[in-house]
């Protein structure tokens, strides 16, 4: 049982697909498995109605733990809106994310709850390994790149450490985080039927961390859970796509709070990360282990593809093409 003194932690699911329906069922079955229990989960569907009424009566009367509530996005559709449907309407001193499509290890919550004895944190992330349809991981794909998949890649520090910004499908924030910058930025984040964007969490702990200079933000690789790659993403051009995206919300990030912190950890892996993966795909291709020159080239492929799109971005927000806005966000009932 959770300690009656620390904060209750609502866990904010988004859904928007049918498609992932047993997914969906397996991510919350792996909630209400925690070692800590949730205060509360909120499915929140996007715009959706079949979606949204199906998961409605699948959770009417769940059984014993954690109570489930489903929620339409009361905002435009994409993820960031959906998110906020959700913080909006949490009940918990802590708020959790956790992708539609993944599963938590069992002590999941409890790993994030402990970090929050400092009160100076202000947000916790956690580690997210890649289930691969195929089984495997392709020989191409550099474990570099596995942000590509949602999922963390080689380079993020090990351990319990602070960052510049925690990850949105596995992350958690303490309401006063919302209270204090308010909600994730809508226009920078997915949206199911459009182009891969990504980095509204990134602009989010930014923003926060300007409104907190004391908020303390912390990765914990402990706090794990389990992500489904569909098979559409082992193929290199989803790859090509989804690294372009991220060029494209870079760009935004970068507008939102300059270039300086926007891109400050970009830039350290960049110059020391990625060209160590290139050495060592290219030592595995002269040892004659499969998939070192396909690793070594994807580093390259991805890097030039994302500062495309980078460069795309920023001329349309220069242009004023491409908009976003925060959002603050209401009361979201009694604090657990």
């Amino acid at each position: 049982m959770s300690d009656p003194g620390t904060p209750g932690v609502s866990v904010v699911i988004c859904a928007y697909t049918e498609d992932r329906w047993e997914d969906v069922l397996a991510a919350v079955a792996s909630v209400r498995a925690q070692s800590r229990p949730a205060l509360e989960i909120l499915l929140v569907v996007d715009h959706n109605r079949d979606l949204l009424d199906r998961l409605g009566k699948e959770y009417k009367d769940p059984p014993d733990g954690a109570v489930v509530r489903v929620l339409a996005n009361a905002g435009p559709r994409g993820l960031s809106a959906g998110r906020n449907t959700g913080i909006a309407a949490s009940r918990g001193g802590i708020v959790a994310f956790l992708d539609d499509d993944a599963v938590a290890e069992r002590d999941w919550l409890k790993h994030f709850a402990e970090a929050y004895d400092d009160p100076r944190v202000m947000a916790v992330g956690g580690r997210t390994e890649p289930v691969w349809a195929s089984g495997r991981r392709p020989d191409w794909f550099p474990e570099e790149f596995d942000w590509v998949v949602g999922c963390a890649y080689r380079g993020l520090p090990r351990g319990r450490v602070r960052v510049r910004n925690v990850l949105g499908g596995n992350a958690s924030f303490r309401r006063e985080a919302f209270d204090a910058a308010g909600g994730f930025a809508t226009g920078i984040g997915r949206d199911g039927n459009k182009r891969p964007l990504g980095g509204e969490e990134t602009e989010l702990c930014i923003r926060l961390s300007r409104a907190r200079p004391d908020a303390v933000l912390l990765i914990d690789d402990r706090a794990v859970i389990h992500h489904r790659v569909p098979e559409v993403r082992e193929h290199f051009r989803y790859f090509r796509t989804r690294t372009y995206a991220e060029g494209l919300s870079k760009a935004l990030v970068a507008r939102s709070v300059g270039a300086e912190k926007g891109l400050e950890s970009e830039r350290r892996y960049t110059t020391r990360v990625l060209p160590a993966g290139v050495v060592r795909g290219l030592r595995d291709a002269l040892l004659a282990r499969p998939g070192g020159a396909g690793r070594a080239g994807a580093i390259v492929a991805g890097v030039l593809t994302a500062a495309g799109g980078y460069v795309v971005g920023s001329v349309r927000a220069r242009r004023g093409g491409v908009t976003f806005s925060v959002v603050g966000l209401g009361e979201g009932g009694g604090r657990g």
